[in-house]
C-alpha cells in the first residue's frame, strides 16, 4: 500500500514560483496586519498546507483507514472520496452497513467477492490472441488489460482514453470503465500503469489533490490568485483564517473575511450585484413598471398609450399618470386628475418599486466606495513609507515612526469592516437595536475618514508633532469603536436581536 501511493504521489508539482524572500514593504506592513488580527483568529484552530502537505495528509488518511478495512489503497481512496473523506462515517457504513450496495454506490467492485479476474481473458481463440472491443484489432493476451468488472480492452486504446478523459475533459475522480454502461470507476494504480506521458500523469495527479480537497469539508483552496496552499481545521466555522501568502479569508464561504454579516446574506448580496448593479441606475431613469403585473418597461416612442408586452397581461395604460388608457379618449378624463383612485393605486406600486431600487442604490453605493477606498488605502503604504523615511530625516527613530504604519494596518481594517455593515444593515429590520447599530456605524464612519484625511496630509518640521498625537489619537479611537460595533452585531446574534427584511 505504501509503494502505491508514495509512487502516485511523489512527483507532485506544487505550482509555487518563489519561496518569498524578496518581500517589499506593502507585504511587511500586511504581515504585521495579519499579526495584530491574530488573537481573533488564534480561539480557531487551522493550519495551512502546501502542496506536497495535503498529498501526505491524503496518503496518512487512506493508510489509517486501510490498516482497519484492509482493502486495496487504491480502492479505499475512492471510497473516502465517495464519504467526502469522513473517516467516522464511513468506517460506520462499511460495519454497519450493506458492504454491497456500498461499494456499488461507489462504483467500485467489491474486493472481498471478486467474480472476474484482470489476467484471465474472455475472449481468447486457440492461437493465443484475444479482440479488443474497441479498436477491433487481434492482438497478442498480454497487450490486453482491464478492471475487476471483467471489461478488458488493449494497452493503447486504454491509454487513449484516459489521456482524453485527463487532458481534454479534465476529470481524474470520476472516470469510468471504457466499456458502454459500465459505472466502475477506473483506479489510481491502473491510470498511472497505462499512462505514459509524463504530462497526463501529472494532471491526473493535480486532478485527485483536487478533488482530494474540495471534497474535504475540513480543507480549503486559498481563493488569493496564484496560491497554492489550502488551510485544514479540526472544525467547519464561519471564521477567518490567515494564509501563508497573508491573505485572510472565511474557512466557510472562501470569501474575504466579511465580520459582521454572516455567509449566507453575503453570498445573497454578492448574486444581487452581480444581477443589479450594473443596469439598476438606468432602469431608475428610464423605465416604469406594468400597473397591472410590474413588469418593468421602456418607452421607446412619443406616444403615451402603453400595450404591456407580458402574453398574461397586455394591459393598456398611460405612461403618464399609469391609470387605464381607455378613459383617455373621453372628454372627462385628462391625466392631472391625481385623486383618481386607480391611477393613484398604480402610482403608489410604481413608488413602492422605485423606493425598493433606491434603497438597493443606498447600500450599494456606499459598499462600493468602501470597497473602493480600500484598494486606494493599499496604494497608501507606498506613500506612508516615503513619509516614515521623511519623517526620520526630522531627527525621529525607526521605531518612533511605526505609528504611520500601525494607522494604514488600522484603516484598512476599518474599511473592511465598514463595507460590510453596509451588506447587514441592507437585509436589517428596523427595531431599537438596528437603531444603535447605526449609531455606531455612523461614528465608525466618521472617524475612519478623518484617519484618512490625516494621512494623507503633508508632513513638514511645523507639523510633525501635531500630526504624529492626531494619527495616533485617531487610530486609536478607530480600533476602539470598529471593536465597540463589532461586539454590538455578535451580542445581537446572540441575543437574537436581529430580524432580515428577505
Amino acid at each position: 500500500m505504501d509503494s502505491e501511493e508514495e509512487t502516485l504521489y511523489d512527483d507532485v508539482d506544487s505550482g509555487n514560483e518563489s519561496s518569498g524572500d524578496d518581500v517589499d514593504f506593502a507585504m511587511e506592513v500586511e504581515s504585521n496586519s495579519t499579526r495584530e488580527r491574530q488573537p481573533e483568529a488564534d480561539e480557531y484552530p487551522f493550519e495551512v498546507l502546501s502542496t506536497e502537505e495535503i498529498v501526505q495528509h491524503m496518503i496518512d488518511c487512506i493508510k489509517e483507514v486501510n490498516s482497519v478495512v484492509e482493502i486495496p489503497a487504491t480502492t479505499t481512496r475512492i471510497l473516502l472520496n465517495h464519504f467526502k473523506w469522513d473517516k467516522e462515517k464511513f468506517m460506520e457504513r462499511f460495519y454497519d452497513g450493506n458492504q454491497d450496495q456500498l461499494f456499488a454506490e461507489a462504483r467500485v467492485v467489491n474486493p472481498f467477492k471478486k467474480q472476474h479476474i484482470i489476467s484471465k481473458p474472455k475472449k481468447q481463440n486457440s492461437s493465443g490472441t484475444e479482440e479488443c472491443e474497441i479498436c477491433y484489432m487481434v492482438l497478442p493476451v498480454p497487450m490486453m488489460t482491464g478492471l475487476e468488472c471483467g471489461h478488458r480492452f488493449c494497452t493503447q486504446c486504454w491509454g487513449e482514453y484516459l489521456t482524453t478523459k485527463i487532458m481534454e475533459e479534465g476529470v481524474g475522480q470520476t472516470i469510468a470503465c471504457a466499456a458502454h454502461a459500465c459505472d466502475i470507476l477506473v483506479d489510481d494504480a491502473t491510470v498511472m500503469r497505462l499512462v505514459r506521458d509524463s504530462k497526463v500523469r501529472l494532471k491526473y495527479q493535480h486532478l485527485i489533490t483536487n478533488s482530494f480537497v474540495e471534497c474535504n469539508r475540513l480543507l480549503r483552496w486559498c481563493p488569493s490568485p496564484d496560491c497554492n496552499n489550502a488551510v485544514k481545521v479540526s472544525y467547519v466555522e464561519a471564521r477567518p483564517v490567515v494564509c501563508k501568502c497573508l491573505h485572510t479569508f472565511c474557512f466557510a464561504c472562501g470569501e474575504n473575511w466579511h465580520d459582521p454579516v454572516k455567509c449566507h446574506l453575503l453570498k445573497r448580496w454578492i448574486k444581487k450585484c452581480d444581477d443589479d448593479s450594473e443596469t439598476s441606475n438606468w432602469i431608475a431613469a428610464n423605465t416604469k413598471e406594468c400597473p397591472k403585473c410590474n413588469v418593468t418597461i421602456e418607452k421607446d416612442g412619443g406616444c403615451n398609450h402603453m400595450v404591456c408586452k407580458n402574453q398574461n397581461c397586455k394591459a393598456d395604460f398611460c405612461w403618464v399618470c399609469l391609470g387605464p388608457w381607455e378613459p383617455h379618449g373621453s372628454s372627462w378624463y385628462n391625466c392631472n386628475r391625481y385623486d383618481e383612485e386607480e391611477a393613484r393605486a398604480a402610482r403608489d406600486a410604481q413608488e413602492k418599486s422605485r423606493a425598493a431600487l433606491q434603497r438597493y442604490l443606498f447600500y450599494c453605493n456606499r459598499y462600493m466606495n468602501h470597497m473602493q477606498s480600500l484598494k486606494f488605502e493599499h496604494k497608501l503604504y507606498a506613500s506612508v513609507k516615503e513619509k516614515m523615511e521623511e519623517m526620520q530625516q526630522h531627527n525621529m527613530s525607526w521605531i518612533e515612526v511605526q505609528f504611520l504604519k500601525r494607522a494604514v494596518d488600522n484603516l484598512c481594517q476599518c474599511r473592511q469592516t465598514l463595507m460590510y455593515t453596509y451588506v447587514f444593515a441592507y437585509y436589517l429590520r428596523k427595531n431599537n437595536q438596528s437603531v444603535l447599530f447605526e449609531d455606531n456605524q455612523k461614528d465608525l464612519e466618521s472617524a475612519t475618514e478623518t484617519l484618512s484625511e490625516y494621512l494623507e496630509r503633508d508632513i513638514t518640521s511645523e507639523n510633525l508633532a501635531d500630526i504624529k498625537q492626531k494619527v495616533q489619537d485617531k487610530y486609536r479611537y478607530c480600533e476602539s469603536r470598529r471593536k465597540v460595533l463589532l461586539q454590538h452585531v455578535h451580542e445581537g446574534y446572540e441575543k437574537e436581536w436581529w430580524d432580515y427584511t428577505e
